[in-house]
């Protein structure tokens, strides 16, 4: 069933692409040079950069495909931003005051110092190849929305969507991506708060609430306390949470670039705090729609329109047969927000790493404020490109938030593990650390692809949870690292 989109609707996303391409042209003149255009020349207030920040978080994958999860499952979810808490400490006691001394923009840089450059190659290599996927992800959800109210095919509308965000990204660089995140942000706020509200009065009205299904499914559950790696259980919630958390806000360029982007190392953990204090209710009640909505469409209650069968249809679908006309609007900006907040980043961090960690690092080391400039924009055009056309080849999956778990795995586990050797200062060689990353990546692609095998080779499958190939990943790469550094540091002192 396709929603209608009123007059006032129509007229609030105009408003809003229209401010967005605005807002890109205007911070085109303060965009003169690279710095400018990767860290705003340091120059943004910390609680700008922590919006920002929680932005990258809270993507239109929280949007959509978190409340499409709590459908679908439960609450376990809500235990990865939990997790936040210990790895927000640990990263500002350890990582931020050495990054911010250093005045580094590519956070692989720092990889190179202490590894070698062999390890700034993968990581940054790796982290490219991750933001296409994510930018695929969250493209996709975006359209997934959009085309619910539009009689566009869901190809175009991401096509579409891609183009704008590629746009004001390729003009403004990193001061647009961060005052539109402020934007956006507020605007994700108030609608998520509303259809929060909206729910919980359709679903807890009457005689027999609603809403009593979902407590009768053990909706608000957080999981099994099995000790098993081989389902979504608590444990390996733990395991995903606090690997992946360290990876983002220790290794990934899109976290790091922002909270270096403000003026001082104490508002850089300023910023970091203020993101996630903020994202971890945002969670709460990105989950509570999920069990509303499950709660809402359950027997007794509404029906499902035809061809609605996938957790993540169901908020969009909700929106576009529920909520009234000028607020459907404003909550539909409010996902487009969230879906281009983390889609701009994402474009000029790439853009960013490219420059610095290959371009100008092996290319054209003395290249000039204008071609750097250059060269900047044409990456942000090209992996927006990418980025859509990934897009393109999601439109048939199941769980758009496994998916992104999965990706974000493979091209993620390593990358925290070159970070842990290089902060605990392993010595290693050049053989040392490729074995090293080899051991990992063929750890993360038996986890991927050795997925239900039969006959003789049933003794090689992998029963492992596979949120957590990641975390596996990191852990024998760093295994791996430790013993040849042993190693190396018995051989120096025999020397």
């Amino acid at each position: 069933m396709q929603g209608n989109l009123s007059t006032i609707d129509i007229g609030i996303l105009i408003l809003y692409g229209t401010a967005l391409i605005g807002m890109g042209v205007y911070y085109t003149r303060k965009c003169r040079t690279s710095e400018q255009f990767m860290v705003a020349g340091r120059s943004i207030p910390a609680w700008a950069a922590g919006l920002a920040v929680m932005s990258a978080y809270t993507s239109s994958i929280s949007y959509i495909a978190t409340p499409g999860k709590a459908f679908d499952s439960n609450w376990h979810p809500f235990i990865f931003s939990i997790c936040i808490l210990p790895v927000v400490w640990v990263v500002c006691k350890y990582a931020v005051s050495y990054y911010r001394k250093s005045q580094l923009i590519s956070v692989y840089s720092f990889l190179e110092e202490r590894l070698g450059s062999w390890g700034r190659i993968y990581a940054a290599l790796a982290f490219v190849l991750l933001m296409v996927g994510r930018v695929a992800v969250i493209l996709y959800l975006a359209a997934l929305l959009l085309s619910t109210f539009v009689s566009w095919n869901i190809g175009v509308v991401i096509v579409v969507i891609g183009l704008i965000t590629i746009i004001y990204t390729l003009l403004g660089g990193m001061e647009a991506v961060i005052w539109t995140d402020v934007m956006q942000s507020m605007i994700m706020i108030v609608g998520i708060v509303f259809c929060a509200v909206s729910l919980s009065l359709k679903v807890f009205s009457g005689p027999e609430p609603l809403m009593q299904a979902a407590f009768d499914a053990n909706k608000f559950s957080f999981g099994s306390w099995d000790l098993s790696l081989s389902s979504r259980t608590i444990w390996v919630m733990i395991i995903y949470g606090i690997t992946e958390n360290l990876r983002s806000l220790l290794a990934d360029q899109n976290y790091v670039q922002k909270y270096c982007s403000v003026p001082s190392e104490r508002e850089a953990k300023r910023s970091i705090w203020i993101a996630m204090l903020i994202y971890i209710p945002l969670t709460a009640i990105f989950l509570y729609i999920g069990t509303a909505l499950f709660a809402f469409y359950s027997p007794g209650g509404h029906e499902l329109g035809e061809g609605i069968t996938k957790g993540d249809q169901m908020f969009p679908y909700f929106i576009a047969t529920q909520v009234p006309a000028g607020l459907k609007g404003l909550i539909i900006a409010a996902i487009l927000a969230a879906a281009m907040s983390t889609v701009d980043s994402a474009l000029n961090c790439s853009a960013t790493v490219l420059l610095l960690d290959f371009h100008k690092r092996y290319f054209k080391p003395d290249i000039s404020e204008r071609s750097s400039m250059v060269f900047l924009r044409a990456s942000t055009v090209v992996w927006g490109l990418l980025g859509t056309g990934a897009a393109l080849l999601m439109i048939r999956a199941r769980s758009i938030l496994d998916v992104w778990w999965q990706i974000s795995g493979i091209f993620g586990g390593a990358i925290l593990g070159l970070f842990l050797l290089a902060f605990m200062r392993v010595r290693l060689k050049l053989w040392h650390g490729l074995v090293s990353i080899g051991v990992s990546v063929a750890v993360i692609a038996w986890g991927t692809f050795a997925r239900d095998l039969s006959g003789s080779w049933q003794w090689a499958q992998c029963n492992i949870e596979g949120i957590i190939i990641g975390a596996f990943g990191t852990a024998a790469l760093c295994l791996v690292a430790c013993i040849f550094g042993l190693i190396n540091r018995k051989r120096d002192i025999q020397v």
